[in-house]
């Protein structure tokens, strides 16, 4: 076939839906919208990928919710359920105490009255029947608070809490909170909200060892869940917040939280209509009775458990949940030995000798006792009171005693720290004289007028700080404490030891007296950092803590420099002094050297005693409370004295039981650098002991050959009941007035 023939008979090319240009004719120009464009504006630009990327992350976060949702279910109960015991024991490793099982008791919800739910609701989730399971903005609203500093929060709903209670766990971890968010959801949609908040209530922890409504309402009011009133379920609920610190029986100086907190919960419901304006103020705080605890805890087991429970939730090494979920074993730093003896040396003091039929002030008398050693912090022993199943409150921790003049050594610490002069310029030293006339006005001083009264309103006339501290002249301290500064004296307090938190601890003329209401233990620390030469190391009650084996970290217990080593010493040296020739010869019969100060509260409601050896810090107070009112009571009459003073039975407790708690160890003297100017006076030389313990091993309660027990009537540091006032006596001659500066004046 010829090539005309095949290209006449190929098919025709396909229509390409345009006219085709004549290649003869010039293009035509290009079209104004075919130009090129220019470029948007770059914020424009900036917006629209923003929105890009806002788009993109939706889409991750919504694949991240999907993987989530798929991913988690919904797991077995956590081992909370069937919580263990905790075991406690002493650095040697013998088993000092185990506290009890966990005291649970599941109910139906329609056991629990409706106003104990809806407390409950106003006080940890108002919206909880509207609401979801899961609450974003809550979420994020407390996350943004605990990292700007406004407190932990968690944010959470009752749903998730229900979840974290009986599914996981109470760790702060972003896994756990993760799991709790995607299981909150899947479980709001298999159960109802009344299930949910049957489970939140039995499973929830209200302290005193009780977890769940049913329990709590035996621990705290001895009744069924059935027969607590708005008023205790109220309580009840705002338990839920801070359980330990909110019993008022254990914490009574955290009575103003608890009852603001209380009054939250309460005004929560009217504002939800729960509970009418009327019936609202018709209320009254129901006190709960006090805490019963276990038979195992009994004599001083349960002070200790107690106290070392405060320690380890106070510094957040275990929360307070896990901790009572148990399984711990904790090794305290408390001694068996010096334990035992701090023991004896309080029965055979006190307690042995307590006769209410006689002395009717004796069923007010209480006991709490605190040994630190200096080197390392660590707690050796701690008295709480005669028994934790009887007398529930710790005395050892409780803050609400004042702490009289055991205050004292902490503004001659300040005085020397700044070297603070007098209001006419001396430098304020052990042998600078003061006025210590009776109610005569501070000066210098901008605040309200200040005129304190000496003790039995003793006038001593011109006397040096020495032989002040030795007779505890409140006149020349107040004085003091302005010439330092009252702001200067308080931080160097904390410094020492006192937490910053301790009631009643103001930056004021007044501070000096020791109005504050710091622990026995607070002040075991303060002194056992003046017994360092300056340098505090925390006090610790915990050697090592571990759960199934696997350790936890506890907080750093190095020492550090926290006032200089010639401010302590010379405090030291000060209060050597004071057991030397002052008002607390009776610890003279510990057969050391010691430093030490003694300290009345107002109105005689506690007598102290503070004293360190080199080796060893120990403070002990006696407290007057009335065992059913719990109100502070005076201690004139109790145990047969006229009155309790430091120097008396708080002094004499110390001294057997640092007698008996070093016994072992060489005797040790102070090694002391001092402030210019301040060089020892001239001191008796300790005396020894009677080999065989003297009175100490006498059966309790038995009088010496005398007739007299404890400091007696007329037994060192006893002082008759308060007379009038007395006219200006002469300062007796003491060391301090024999090595008088020469630059020292009268100061004002």
């Amino acid at each position: 076939m010829s090539p005309s023939v095949r290209s006449s008979s190929a098919a025709p090319p396909p229509d390409p839906g345009w006219e085709p240009r004549d290649p003869t004719l010039p293009a035509p120009p290009p079209r104004a919208d075919a130009r090129r464009r220019p470029r948007a504006p770059l914020p424009r630009r900036l917006l629209r990928a923003a929105v890009g990327l806002f788009l993109l992350g939706g889409v991750l976060l919504a694949g991240a919710f999907v993987a989530g949702y798929l991913l988690v279910s919904i797991p077995a109960a956590n081992a909370a359920a069937l919580a263990q015991s905790n075991l406690y024991l002493y650095r040697d490793g013998t088993v000092l105490a185990r506290d009890g099982e966990v005291n649970r008791e599941n109910v139906r919800l329609d056991r629990i009255p409706l106003p104990v739910r809806q407390a409950v609701l106003a006080a940890e989730d108002r919206d909880f029947h509207t609401s979801r399971a899961v609450d974003p903005k809550a979420m994020v609203r407390a996350a943004w608070n605990t990292v700007t500093g406004k407190g932990r929060q968690s944010g959470s709903t009752i749903t998730q809490q229900y979840v974290k209670n009986y599914y996981l766990g109470q760790e702060q971890t972003l896994t756990r909170k993760a799991k709790e968010f995607f299981i909150a959801i899947k479980l709001e949609r298999e159960k109802t909200k009344d299930e949910i908040l049957q489970g939140y209530l039995n499973t929830s922890y209200f302290g005193r060892n009780a977890y769940g409504v049913q329990a709590a309402a035996h621990a705290y009011y001895g009744k069924d869940v059935e027969r607590l009133t708005p008023a205790e379920g109220a309580y009840l609920a705002a338990l839920l917040k801070a359980p330990s610190a909110y019993d008022v029986t254990t914490h009574p100086e955290n009575r103003p939280a608890v009852l603001a907190r209380w009054a939250y919960v309460l005004d929560g419901m009217v504002g939800e209509g729960w509970l009418t304006p009327g019936e609202r103020a018709a209320l009254r705080f129901p006190d709960p009775r006090t805490a019963r605890p276990a038979d195992g805890l009994s004599g001083q087991r349960g002070y200790v458990v107690q106290a070392v429970e405060e320690y380890l939730t106070g510094r957040g090494i275990v929360d307070e949940k896990t901790l009572a979920g148990g399984g711990f074993r904790i090794v305290t730093t408390l001694d068996p030995d010096r334990q035992a003896a701090l023991v004896r040396a309080v029965e055979g003091r006190v307690t042995h000798r307590l006769d209410p039929a006689t002395h009717p002030t004796d069923r007010y008398v209480r006991a709490g006792a605190a040994a630190v050693e200096p080197a390392t912090g660590r707690v050796v022993a701690l008295y709480g009171g005669v028994d934790y199943t009887e007398q529930y409150v710790n005395n050892a921790t409780r803050r609400d005693y004042q702490v009289g003049s055991t205050f004292k050594p902490f503004v001659l610490t300040a005085a020397v720290q700044s070297g603070a002069r007098t209001q006419y310029g001396e430098p304020i030293t052990p042998y600078t004289l003061y006025d210590g006339t009776d109610r005569r006005p501070v000066v210098g001083w901008t605040g309200a007028p200040y005129d304190p009264a000496n003790e039995d309103g003793e006038s001593y006339g011109e006397i040096p700080v020495g032989t002040a501290t030795d007779l505890s002249v409140n006149a020349v301290y107040a004085q003091m404490a302005v010439d330092v500064g009252p702001a200067h004296v308080r931080r160097t307090a904390v410094a020492l030891g006192l937490p910053g938190t301790t009631p009643d601890l103001t930056a004021s003329p007044s501070i000096a007296l020791g109005p504050a209401t710091a622990s026995v233990l607070d002040m075991a620390q303060a002194y056992a950092t003046l017994a360092a030469h300056g340098r505090r190391g925390d006090h610790t009650l915990v050697a090592a803590i571990s759960r199934d084996g696997e350790p936890l970290p506890l907080p750093s217990a190095e020492p550090r420099q926290a006032v200089g080593r010639e401010a302590a010493d010379t405090t030291t040296a000060v209060l050597r002094s004071v057991v030397e020739a002052g008002t607390g010869t009776a610890a003279l019969a510990a057969g050391r050297p010691a430093a030490g100060k003694t300290g009345t509260a107002e109105d005689d409601k506690a007598a102290w005693f503070a004293g360190y050896t080199p080796e060893l810090a120990t403070v002990v107070a006696l407290m007057g409370q009335d065992p059913e009112t719990g109100r502070q009571e005076p201690l004139y009459g109790a145990l047969g004295l006229p009155r309790v003073n430091g120097g008396g039975p708080p002094a004499e407790i110390w001294a057997r039981f640092t007698r008996e708690a070093l016994a072992d160890a060489p005797v040790r003297d102070f090694d002391l650098h001092l402030m210019p100017g301040a060089g020892l006076p001239e001191v008796p030389p300790v005396p020894d002991g009677p080999e065989d313990g003297g009175d100490d091993d006498r059966e309790d309660g038995e009088e010496d050959d005398e007739g007299r027990y404890g400091a007696g009537e007329a037994g060192p540091g006893a002082k008759p009941a308060r007379p009038g006032r007395r006219e200006r006596r002469a300062v007796p001659p003491g060391p301090w007035r024999a090595r008088r500066c020469l630059s020292a004046r009268r100061s004002p």
